[in-house]
């Protein structure tokens, strides 16, 4: 049976475009629990985020990995912090900044349940001035990063999705340490993590700190930056919007995010659970 149940949120478990986990799923997230099992999204987003994206309702990210995996917490312990290098980060700054085809965005992690704004890091004012005209995303910018290590990064980058790709490929040769994935069907980013983390990863903390089986767990996903957890996770979930990748990858499908289908999938385990058995969208 089911044991942890884990979701990517953008595009996932919550619609583009909508401020936060519907009602619904919020509902559903509240049955499994009530059910005796675990939940936590899996999420490139900053545990700051957290907060408002499941209505101040903490039991929804008590447990869960953030920043691609790089922040695992258990209960609301965090169990786990998988750090970038500060000095590849400002040569990755530095690298962006003299191709001009993208910028570097950093974010402060957990500073309460504050929503933060990220900031560039460009040697170069007009550059920042340019990026921040295009995409508005950062109140600020600095020249240079000046701690040893972060916890989340990604980067604005310009273009096509194709010439996003290019970029995506090209910072893989040029910066072997870390990873560079979509975080997104959608937006214009590449999320960082360090070479050979990643939300897989951190599932297998997450098993291991829970004392389960890979077998008990359900993950939910739709894009590049989920492709890891996908492949780890034998009760792997595509909803209907996923990326070729994911659907190929994913052992089970199911209807689209913007039909909630992720919370009417949770609701299914919750029940069969109590039951004893595997919810019918897992079951051949």
């Amino acid at each position: 049976m089911i044991q942890l149940v884990l979701t990517d949120l953008d595009d996932t478990l919550v619609c583009h475009g909508l401020p936060r986990a519907t009602d619904h799923a919020l509902a559903g997230i509240r049955a499994l629990v009530d059910a005796g099992l675990h939940f936590g999204p899996v999420s490139g987003r900053i545990p700051n985020d957290m907060a408002w994206m499941f209505d101040h309702q903490r039991e929804c990210y008590a447990t869960g990995a953030f920043c691609n995996g790089q922040m695992v917490y258990v209960d609301g312990e965090l169990v786990h912090a998988e750090p970038l290098d500060g000095d590849e980060l400002n040569r990755l700054a530095e690298f962006l900044t003299s191709t001009g085809r993208g910028i570097l965005t950093m974010f402060d992690v957990w500073k309460g349940d504050i929503k933060t704004a990220g900031y560039f890091v460009t040697p170069d004012a007009a550059h920042a001035e340019r990026m921040l005209a295009r995409f508005g995303a950062a109140k600020r910018w600095v020249r240079r990063l000046d701690e040893p290590s972060y916890l989340k990064a990604n980067i604005h980058v310009d273009g096509t999705r194709e010439e996003q790709a290019e970029v995506r490929d090209w910072l893989r040769d040029e910066f072997p340490s870390m990873d560079f994935v979509f975080p997104s069907n959608q937006a214009p980013l590449l999320d960082i993590s360090p070479h050979g983390w990643n939300k897989g990863s951190a599932v297998e903390v997450l098993v291991r700190e829970l004392g389960i089986t890979l077998d008990e767990v359900a993950a939910f996903g739709d894009s590049e930056n989920d492709l890891a957890m996908i492949r780890v996770v034998p009760n792997a979930v595509a909803v209907a919007n996923a990326n070729e990748q994911i659907r190929k990858a994913a052992r089970w499908q199911i209807g689209a995010s913007a039909d909630d289908a992720v919370a009417d999938a949770l609701f299914a385990i919750a029940e069969a659970t109590r039951a004893g058995e595997m919810p019918s969208f897992m079951q051949a």
